[in-house]
């Protein structure tokens, strides 16, 4: 009986054991089953997070890849269209350069012709002067061949006149001369000997009559005064007459005579007085004797 209960007893301490062995080899059994299904499930569980890593890498690369080729595409489309653009511009400048410089050479080609005509203006001008030249020369002989006849003839006239006023003088002693003894005596100023004026020359009266102002009268005729080319008869330079001087028969021949006094103001002549050009001075030359009885230098410009 205590075998039997001891027995009873060692299987009653047993079984507890037992029941707690069998309860841990279970949970040892399903903790070794659970951990191996976490593990699966982990590894799908990294699997699938890598493979939807993958994807999303995977689309970002291709919408990256599409924003490139975008970009790509409207950087080349900008790049033709300011290409484009770059040499169209660049196409008109070069047409105008070209059309600025045809219109240079076209105006350089027409300069270049007036200057040659120009040239050949100059030429002909050149040669008609050299012409001009010997035929001047050939004037200036004959212009000093008739100063010298006018001279020879002048004095012909002076050595005539000289004589004839002896005579009248002779005459006016022995009282032939009637009309101008009457003349004196009758106060009249008009004295003729031989039907010629001789009355002297008044210097000072005809610059106080304002009708004869030539200076004023120039001012506002500037043109009347400016004469030509004065040529010298003799090709002497110009000498500053004065009054009682006595020059050469051939500076006051009738070309060189004021033939209108009142056209530049200047007062009328008489008997043998007459205005005389000489350079830019105005004489009054008694052409029987050649004296200078009046002047105003620098009358004409």
């Amino acid at each position: 009986m205590r075998t039997a209960l001891t027995m009873t007893i060692a299987m009653a301490l047993a079984a507890p054991a037992a029941a707690h062995a069998a309860t841990n080899s279970a949970a040892t059994t399903v903790s070794t089953a659970q951990p191996e299904e976490t593990r699966e499930q982990r590894r799908e569980a990294r699997e699938e997070r890598r493979q939807a890593r993958q994807e999303r890498r995977q689309q970002s690369r291709q919408r990256t890849e599409q924003r490139r080729e975008r970009r790509q595409e409207a950087r080349t489309e900008s790049r033709s269209e300011r290409r484009e653009q770059a040499q169209g511009e660049q196409r008109r400048f070069n047409r105008e350069r070209a059309n600025n410089r045809l219109e240079r050479a076209e105006r350089q080609e027409q300069r270049a012709d007036r200057r040659l005509e120009r040239a050949e203006r100059l030429e002909r001008r050149t040669d008609r002067r050299a012409g001009e030249g010997s035929r001047a020369e050939r004037r200036a002989d004959r212009n000093l061949e008739r100063a010298r006849t006018v001279e020879q003839q002048t004095d012909n006239r002076l050595d005539r006149v000289r004589d004839r006023t002896a005579h009248s003088r002779d005459q006016y002693r022995d009282g032939g001369d009637r009309r101008a003894r009457d003349a004196r005596r009758n106060g009249d100023s008009i004295v003729r000997y031989n039907g010629r004026d001789y009355r002297r020359w008044h210097r000072d009266s005809w610059r106080n009559d304002h009708r004869y102002n030539w200076r004023h009268y120039r001012d506002r005729n500037r043109s009347i005064f400016r004469l030509g080319f004065y040529y010298d008869p003799f090709g002497w330079n110009y000498r500053r007459h004065q009054i009682g001087w006595n020059m050469r028969p051939a500076f006051y021949s009738s070309r060189y005579w004021i033939s209108d006094p009142w056209r530049y103001r200047l007062p009328p002549v008489y008997g043998p007085y007459r205005w005389v050009r000489y350079y830019d001075d105005a004489l009054l030359v008694d052409i029987y004797s050649g004296d200078v009885v009046d002047v105003i230098y620098d009358f004409f410009w």
